[in-house]
Formats: structure tokens, sequence, C-alpha cells
């Protein structure tokens, strides 16, 4: 695999660029689903307009009996969105229709997931993505997601306009961010999801 060597000041200016790109992509999101543009973001920034973004790098060695591994098991993201940067080496897969399958990397394109709050605030209308990542036979595999995370204090839960109590009830139960996290990081794997927790 080739690995490139990139400076600090390199990795602040992509973190800033995928902001840009988080901020835009979740005001599309909320314009699709009739809200004011802002309606999500104002949302997920708490009372100080302070969400979070947080970076990774992801190695996955070539391992040639993959099957023995444990990859990154399936579940759902506890962000709002998460933008993957893949190189050219499968790894991805999404549960559909019972099925899992391979997401493969496309060139100078990104993977955008829709992640646990999206599900909430649209009262269900999107879906975060189950997915997994494995390992290849073959050739090691490098991913760099970054997560857009509401702020801790930001109270999460359907907006109003798209509840209709006879049509279409609130989903879930209104919820803080911080204790959402919590109980994300405290049902271990043995779950795929934490948000049966806050069915309404």
């Amino acid at each position: 695999v080739c690995i490139y060597m990139v400076s600090r000041e390199d990795v602040a200016e992509y973190c800033r660029k995928m902001r840009g790109v988080s901020l835009k992509l979740v005001e599309a999101i909320s314009e699709s689903l009739g809200l004011e543009r802002d309606y999500i973001n104002r949302v997920v920034g708490g009372k100080k307009g302070q969400e979070q973004q947080h970076l990774a790098m992801n190695y996955y060695p070539a391992c040639p009996e993959p099957e023995l591994t444990y990859g990154l098991p399936g579940h759902t993201d506890p962000t709002v969105i998460t933008i993957l940067l893949q190189d050219e080496v499968p790894g991805l897969q999404v549960l559909k229709d019972g099925k899992w399958v391979a997401v493969n990397p496309i060139p100078n394109t990104f993977v955008v997931n829709v992640g646990d709050q999206i599900q909430v605030i649209s009262n269900d209308k999107y879906k975060s993505v189950l997915h997994r990542a494995v390992v290849n036979c073959n050739k090691d595999r490098i991913s760099i997601p970054t997560f857009y995370f509401p702020s801790n204090d930001a109270i999460i839960g359907p907006a109003p306009q798209l509840i209709h109590h006879h049509h279409h009830p609130p989903q879930y139960n209104n919820f803080t961010y911080n204790e959402y996290y919590q109980n994300f990081w405290n049902r271990g794997l043995s779950k795929e999801t934490c948000l049966d927790i806050f069915k309404a």
C-alpha cells in the first residue's frame, strides 16, 4: 500500500474543507426533508452552535484468511453523517435486503453514510446505514472517515414538521447527544444500533 507523508498543516486544511462539505451536505438533507436549510445544523450545534468533527485513519492489513478476522462488525454510525475516503481496495459493505453488498471504491469520490442522528431528526424518513468493514486477502486497505457529530448538549428528536400524530407519529423520544453517546459506547458490540433505547 502507498503511504503518503503529509504535514500537520495539510491535515488541518483537509479537516477544514471536510467541515465545509459536511455543512453543505446536511443543508441539502434538511431541504430534502422540507425543513429550513439550516434546521439540522442549528439543532446539532446545541446551545453554543458547536457541533463536533472527528477524523480517523484506518489501516487493514491483508490477510490470507479474511473470514477468520474480526474486521469492523456491522454497525450504524452515531453521527449526523460520515464522509468516507477510501483507497482502491474494496472492504466496505452495506446490508441490503438481508445480504452484505460490497461498496466498490470509485476513484476521486467520497462515500456518505447517513448516521443515527439523521434517522431520528427525519423521524425515520432516512435510515442510518448498517455497514461493516472486511479485510482483503491480497492487499492492505486504508480508509479515512470524517465524522460529523452533534454538540454533546444538543437535543435530538424528530423535527416537529415531520410529525403527524395520526399518520406519522414521533418514532423517538427526545434525548441529548451526550445521553445517546454514552449508550452507544456502553452497549458494546452486541447490538448493531442503540436507537431502540430511544423509541417512542
